[in-house]
């Protein structure tokens, strides 16, 4: 989606991680508004971490996140609501705790989603939307 004098709706894509497996924009930015695509414990190389412990998988989702939030002009204090899943409720408490370091002081909306198994085998997807910069 290009830019468009009337909405000025944009799709952004994040040089710094991998690109998107299917038909869409790691994030798209408009009216004053950045929503994320859910973002998966995936390296910037590609690499899925499918074997990796929960606590690995959850960081790398939420720096995924801290990336595209940046490259769409925005940042963690500027999250607005963020949705998790999860493919097993138990992992929740660890997710919490490493959500609330990530997050510091900012305290968006959230919603917890679990799930049977995610795409991939994965064990954790993380989308959000956030205020971009004016």
């Amino acid at each position: 989606m290009a830019g468009d004098a009337t909405t000025n709706l944009r799709a952004i894509d994040v040089p710094a991680l991998a690109l998107p497996g299917g038909h869409y924009s790691q994030a798209s930015v408009g009216a004053g508004l950045v929503f994320v695509s859910g973002q998966l414990p995936v390296k910037p190389d590609g690499t899925r971490l499918t074997d990796a412990p929960f606590e690995m998988q959850a960081r790398q989702t939420l720096a995924n996140l801290a990336a595209t939030l940046a490259a769409a002009g925005s940042g963690i204090d500027r999250l607005l609501q963020v949705r998790v899943y999860v493919d097993d409720i138990g992992n929740w408490p660890a997710f919490n705790a490493i959500y609330a370091e990530w997050a510091g002081a900012s305290r968006p909306a959230r919603a917890v989603v679990p799930t049977s198994a995610l795409h991939f085998g994965l064990k954790v997807e993380i989308e959000a939307i956030a205020l971009a910069l004016a």
